[in-house]
């Protein structure tokens, strides 16, 4: 059960990590059009407020894939002096403080989603309703929580067997 869990959280952070690819190259089509216009005195009405909403999907959706494939930046000078007894312990806290994080920012974007939404919240230039956006990063937050919570029970078990 955990390993097909494990296997849909990955399949969704790999498509996930799809749109957020997609993203930043819309925001470099988006900045080099901008940049081309401005040279016969026209601008591109709206960038800003395009490559910021798109900026929050590359964060947001890059999230659980990084974290599954382990490309964060990660300082374990100290956590692999530590005795092997002791390292799946950190790793219970670690997983457990990051998961309990990511499910609470998560759930407070989908509230401040629908606030967003019932408010008729929209960019400043070329009114793109933000609401979509912020429920994006409630999504993706979501899933990096339950991706951390399965990471939690697997060092769970391994504590267990020391």
């Amino acid at each position: 059960m955990i390993k097909k869990i494990e296997y849909l959280v990955k399949e969704i952070a790999d498509k996930f990590n799809i749109i957020s690819a997609a993203a930043v190259v819309m925001i470099m089509l988006v900045i080099v059009i901008d940049i081309t216009i401005r040279l016969f005195k026209i601008s591109l009405p709206g960038a800003y407020d395009i490559v910021s909403l798109l900026g929050t999907l590359v964060i947001a959706f890059s999230l659980t894939y990084t974290t599954v494939e382990q490309g964060h930046i990660a300082v374990d000078l100290v956590y692999q002096k530590l005795p092997a007894k002791i390292q799946p312990y950190i790793d219970i806290f670690n997983n457990m403080a990051g998961g309990v994080f990511f499910a609470i920012l998560g759930w407070q974007s989908f509230i401040l989603a629908g606030s967003l939404k019932s408010a008729g919240e929209v960019s400043l230039t070329i009114k793109i309703p933000s609401y979509p956006f912020v429920a994006g990063i409630g999504l993706s937050c979501i899933l990096l929580s339950i991706y951390l919570f399965l990471n939690l029970i697997k060092s769970v078990k391994r504590a267990c067997k020391i």
